[in-house]
């Protein structure tokens, strides 16, 4: 039972010491502007959340057009939050860090990504597949 026990904690020590903290671009302290994350997935557009409905966490404050919807941030926050720390996937595909538009913005996978505009958002979609790739190895090194 003991070497169970040691082997769990193992477990769970490594998998946290592994897990890489995401720094979150935001304004004035606001992530994606203000837009409610949940909504691009549940309402399939962007919507401004509200004061009301915030919720801080990752070093950003988070707004939400309804209570359901932090609700559901504050259980998954990782299965609704943008990748690459909301800044510009086509960006992060190309090795630098980029502001967002919050209405320039794609699910694939069931994950959200966001770009610098709508211009970029086309080019972004042209080849996503190869650009999400370029992004993922390129994440962990501008997420310093």
């Amino acid at each position: 039972m003991k070497a169970l026990s040691i082997a769990v904690f193992a477990l769970v020590f490594s998998a946290n010491s592994m897990a890489q903290s995401v720094k979150f671009s935001n304004t004035g302290g606001v992530a994606i502007k203000g837009y409610d994350p949940v909504a691009y997935f549940l309402e399939h557009k962007a919507l401004k959340g509200k004061d009301d409905f915030s919720f801080d966490w990752s070093s950003s404050k988070w707004n939400f057009i309804s209570q359901a919807n932090l609700d559901s941030f504050k259980i998954a926050p990782l299965q609704y939050a943008p990748q690459y720390g909301g800044y510009c996937a086509m960006g992060c595909s190309e090795d630098h860090l980029a502001p967002t538009d919050p209405n320039a913005w794609t699910i694939v996978d069931n994950k959200l990504y966001l770009n610098y505009n709508m211009d970029v958002k086309k080019a972004w979609f042209a080849d996503t597949a190869k650009r999400i790739k370029a992004a993922d190895d390129n994440w962990p090194a501008l997420n310093k």
